[in-house]
């Protein structure tokens, strides 16, 4: 029987790197990425990786600190995630498991699983029970608001890094603008591309109705995340009527809000983050009710980690590719003929740039 794996400590590092395409949003613009990046150290010489993303620098240095804070909670522990998952669950329960408490856990909940990966020699997707195996993704880390000749060029520099689905960001105060804009990008790609669009949580459920009526008719995938992300009765109201499937689920802090989502008939889709619905052990969770729901599970950002996860996800729908995260990567995700590609080498396919992750640390 192999040794047990034992915890020595966590190392959490502030970055900020820059984006390739800054992305204007209908709630702001985003240019730079302000990531924590997180090494699992083990006793048998076994490193983890993971990160997270902080949205905006003013989360940074306390997100870093709440990673610390937890990590000295399970130094000297054995290395098994469920464990992990409920002891620190257990300490947290009254500050609550949700906000930045929820982010540092499931980043230490990722670099966990990463590390139990390497020590065993596999990939995370085998270590999970599945195999690495092409997943389809769609790009997702342009086509901000924008005018509508501008995000026909820049659908087609998305589309010519290996991929035929692209999502735009809708919201724009005239909801004509948003129609000429989605049916210009259209009209450049064809038919044969999928297309999805975003309205970054931007509309009263009223407004939702009259736009998203406007867009039944443009072949889009999906409507993701009309109004607040938690007015679950709302949206279930905007799902029954608009034919255009509702996409939610980025902000599910954890499998129970999921439920809630899908016992109110909230959405056709839905899409967990990995940082937030509680690491691989809340995704695990997560997809199992999806697959009880019969409801088809994307991801949201994190593509390197997601990209495992969709591999053994039952319901696995699409991949959302970013490179938010590559400017401190050793290596990144491959993409061919729009499919996502883990690698079978251990892990799950996180390792820094040690020389870049020196250029862009803050504090």
């Amino acid at each position: 029987m192999p040794e047990a794996l034992r915890i020595t400590r966590f190392v959490a590092r502030a970055v900020i790197v820059p984006m390739n395409l800054p992305l204007e949003t209908s709630t702001g613009a985003v240019a730079k990425a302000p990531l924590v990046l997180i090494d699992c150290e083990t006793d048998q010489g076994v490193r983890g990786h993971a990160y997270l993303f902080s949205i905006t620098p003013a989360a940074l240095k306390p997100l870093t600190s709440m990673v610390s804070e937890m990590a000295e909670m399970i130094a000297g522990d054995e290395l098994l995630p469920f464990e992990i998952e409920r002891k620190l669950s257990q300490r947290f329960t009254l500050l609550g498991l949700a906000g930045l408490q929820r982010l540092a856990q499931s980043g230490i909940d990722m670099a966990a699983w990463d590390a139990l990966a390497r020590a065993r020699g596999l990939p995370l997707a085998r270590l999970l029970g599945g195999a690495p195996k092409p997943v389809r993704a769609y790009n997702s880390k342009g086509l901000g608001i924008m005018p509508a000749g501008a995000a026909v060029e820049e659908a087609q520099k998305l589309l010519a890094e290996g991929f035929h689905a692209a999502k735009i960001r809708v919201g724009r105060n005239d909801a004509r603008e948003d129609l000429n804009v989605v049916r210009a990008v259209r009209k450049a790609v064809g038919d044969e591309v999928t297309l999805m669009c975003d309205y970054n949580q931007a509309l009263s459920v009223t407004d939702a109705i009259h736009r998203g009526r406007m867009l039944d008719d443009e072949g889009l995938l999906w409507i993701e995340e009309p109004i607040r992300h938690d007015d679950y009765p709302g949206n279930a109201r905007i799902a029954a009527e608009l034919r255009t499937p509702i996409q939610i689920g980025e902000n599910f802090d954890s499998a129970f809000s999921m439920q809630s989502a899908l016992s109110a008939k909230s959405c056709d889709f839905v899409m967990p983050d990995v940082q937030r619905i509680g690491g691989v052990t809340g995704w695990l969770r997560a997809a199992a009710l999806a697959h009880a729901a019969g409801i088809e599970m994307s991801t949201h950002l994190f593509s390197e980690v997601s990209a495992h996860l969709l591999c053994v996800t039952p319901t696995a729908h699409w991949l959302e590719y970013v490179d938010w995260a590559d400017a401190v990567l050793a290596k990144r995700l491959a993409i061919k003929d729009g499919f996502a590609l883990p690698s079978e080498e251990p892990g799950n396919g996180i390792a820094w740039d040690e020389t870049a992750v020196k250029k862009y640390m803050v504090g």
